[in-house]
C-alpha cells in the first residue's frame, strides 16, 4: 500500500516561514508525480505546488515565488518550503502521488484534484496577523 506522511506544519506569523515534509512508502517518487495539496475551512481543496522528476515543477499563481517544491528521491521524500507566509495561507495541507504529467497542459486539472491517486494525511498549517 502507498502511504504518504506530511510533517511540519505548525503556527507561524505572517511574513515567516515553514517547510513542509513528504515522506512516502510502497512508492517510488521518481516515478510519480508528487504535489502538496491544500484545504482552508469553507473552501475546496486546492493543488499548490507538483514535482516530478519527467517534467518538473508546477504551481499555482497564488503560491509562486513564495513556495518552493524539491525533492530526494533517494529518502522518498518532497519538500515544501513556504516563505512570506500571509494568513491567506492558513489551512490543512496534504501531499498527494499520482502519475506525471506535463505542467503547462495538464496542471489545472492536476490542481482541481484531477490526476491523482493518492493522498497522505493532513498538516494544519495556521498563519497569524
Amino acid at each position: 500500500d502507498v502511504q504518504l506522511q506530511a510533517s511540519g506544519g505548525g503556527l507561524v506569523q505572517a511574513g515567516g516561514s515553514l517547510r513542509l515534509s513528504c515522506v512516502g512508502s510502497g512508492i517510488s517518487f521518481d516515478d510519480y508525480a508528487i504535489g502538496w495539496f491544500r484545504q482552508a475551512p469553507g473552501k475546496e481543496r486546492e493543488g499548490i505546488a507538483c514535482i516530478s522528476s519527467s517534467d518538473g515543477t508546477y504551481y499555482v499563481d497564488s503560491v509562486k515565488g513564495r513556495f518552493t517544491i524539491s525533492s530526494d528521491n533517494a529518502k522518498n521524500t518532497v519538500y515544501l518550503q513556504m516563505d512570506s507566509l500571509e494568513p491567506e495561507d492558513t489551512a490543512v495541507y496534504y501531499c498527494s502521488s499520482g502519475p506525471q504529467f506535463r505542467p503547462d497542459i495538464y496542471g489545472m486539472i492536476w490542481s482541481q484534484g484531477g490526476l491523482t491517486d493518492n493522498w497522505g494525511q493532513g498538516t494544519q498549517v495556521t498563519v497569524s496577523s
